[in-house]
């Protein structure tokens, strides 16, 4: 079946650069092209409308995507009030033997003071866990402490007296989210995941690169996954994360580690800096220790898979970096081009050094950023500056050096911690907290389709409008390239692999 898409414009990012059609041969793109079209078997006609690239979102969680659509509210709350009056709502139409919210961000409040557990467990008798928007802490009443067997647990925040305040972090926020996700049947997942992929076909994403964490969301939500993601909207490219290297080869996968942490999360207080947090409240903590993270490292690597790494804090960076370096060293010249070759990834990277950006250009690592994390949290008196000072927090996410450096470079959303919006992420790039950071549109754009395609070695398949690549097409009512502003910016038409996924 051949498929002709006539628009106003096409902007390919490869060559021909324009066009005003594309045509389309099963999963691919035959051929763009200007004036007089070919025949096709179908033609689907969008006047006025500008063709762009479909976006590649390089880091995604589906099922949490999926979960996000009834958590608006929470998202929303001002207050820790308002948190446990949704909490109470919920609970009261609850059928789930766990009262799950999620997307909570205290520094959005007019006052940041968390509920306490007398507070959580006046809400409901039934178990009840809200996770933070970044997923690295969650409010646990008594009974989902108990049940969760949580309360001997490290990261279980506690009073002056030992008891617990209901906060959880690190090991016990892990346990937790394991726990609360065994509630979901394999039919609830799927549909989430199914729920959270439409999400992204909705804003023009026709790739996610998937992190998934089975030691935090449980076995069966990878397992569904893997049995359905080729009926998803859009393609998924699977990451499997956590360490056991065999279970990545027995599956076929082709990267490991992804999320898996290396540190928390600025937010939580938890990400692994240098120096103490502003609040005196430390300076984070590292998950690993250094040979156990060098060893996966080595194993993933001599296993011919792509190895990631979730790091936020420069003092987790600063292991991430290093625990490379030391394998890289030993290498010979012919091995340390394959190395380079094999684009290991850092998620988020939000802090690191000019001297630790150096070090990851020169072993050749792919960066996975989260730009519209610097829209929501980085601007001055926001979350980052309130974590760690006005000078650590402005040279955090630095987008233009990370990219003038020569470093792969790719973005994606974190979704659900920051909506799926790709012109949310090229926004936050256009107009960095630090101006010298900021990237016009047409870079930004290509960070956001060949950028995000290359971090999965899919330069060959996907990120340009080209013949042979796949036939990924986002069509809007407006040349994006054009506007004055792309916010809220929404596709009338997405193609997945030659499949029209999203129809507005």
């Amino acid at each position: 079946m051949r498929s002709l898409y006539r628009a106003q414009r096409v902007h390919t990012f490869g060559h021909p650069p324009t066009g005003d059609w594309v045509l389309v041969d099963g999963r691919h793109v035959e051929r763009v092209g200007a004036g007089e079209p070919p025949k096709a078997d179908r033609i689907v006609d969008l006047p006025g409308a500008t063709i762009v690239p479909g976006f590649v979102d390089a880091h995604v969680h589906l099922t949490s995507l999926g979960l996000a659509a009834d958590n608006e509210d929470v998202v929303a709350a001002r207050s820790a009030g308002e948190l446990l009056a949704i909490a109470r709502d919920r609970a009261r139409g609850a059928s789930d033997e766990v009262v799950a919210l999620q997307g909570y961000d205290e520094t959005t409040w007019i006052d940041s003071t968390l509920p306490t557990l007398e507070q959580l467990d006046e809400v409901t008798a039934a178990p009840l866990v809200i996770r933070r928007t970044d997923g690295h802490v969650a409010l646990l009443n008594t009974a989902a402490l108990s049940l969760a067997d949580a309360l001997d647990t490290p990261g279980v925040a506690r009073d002056s007296e030992g008891g617990p305040t209901g906060v959880v972090t690190g090991t016990a926020n892990r346990l937790v989210g394991r726990w609360a996700a065994t509630a979901r049947s394999e039919h609830t997942i799927e549909a989430l995941q199914l729920s959270g992929a439409a999400r992204a076909a909705s804003h023009g994403v026709t790739t996610v690169h998937e992190m998934t964490l089975p030691l935090e969301f449980g076995p069966l939500d990878l397992e569904t996954l893997l049995a359905h993601r080729r009926d998803l909207p859009v393609s998924v490219e699977v990451v499997l994360g956590v360490m056991d290297v065999p279970k990545a080869v027995e599956l076929g996968l082709r990267a490991i580690g992804g999320d898996l942490a290396a540190d928390g999360s600025l937010g939580a207080g938890t990400a692994a800096i240098s120096d103490p947090y502003t609040d005196g409240s430390g300076r984070g903590e590292l998950v690993f220790d250094d040979e156990i993270l060098e060893g996966f490292f080595r194993d993933g690597h001599d296993a011919g898979l792509q190895v990631g790494m979730h790091a936020i804090g420069d003092r987790a960076i600063e292991q991430v970096v290093g625990a490379w370096e030391r394998i890289y060293r030993r290498l010979d010249s012919r091995e340390r081009r394959h190395f380079r070759a094999r684009r290991h990834r850092i998620e988020h990277f939000e802090m690191p050094s000019l001297a630790q950006i150096e070090r990851a250009a020169m072993l050749g690592l792919g960066i996975s950023a989260q730009p519209a994390f610097d829209a929501a949290w980085g601007f001055p008196g926001a979350l980052y500056e309130r974590r760690v000072g006005p000078d650590r927090a402005w040279a955090m996410n630095p987008i233009r050096t990370i990219l003038d450096r020569g470093l792969e470079l790719g973005v994606g959303s974190d979704a659900p911690v920051v909506p799926v919006d790709p012109w949310a992420t090229i926004r936050a790039m256009e107009t960095h907290h630090d101006p010298t950071q900021r990237l016009d549109r047409a870079a930004a754009i290509r960070i956001h389709t060949t950028g995000s395609a290359r971090l999965a070695h899919h330069e060959e398949k996907k990120g340009v409008l080209e013949p042979g690549m796949h036939a990924d097409i986002a069509a809007y009512d407006v040349d994006p390239l054009s506007v004055e502003d792309v916010a809220g910016l929404r596709p009338i038409l997405t193609v997945s692999l030659g499949r029209e996924v999203w129809v507005s």
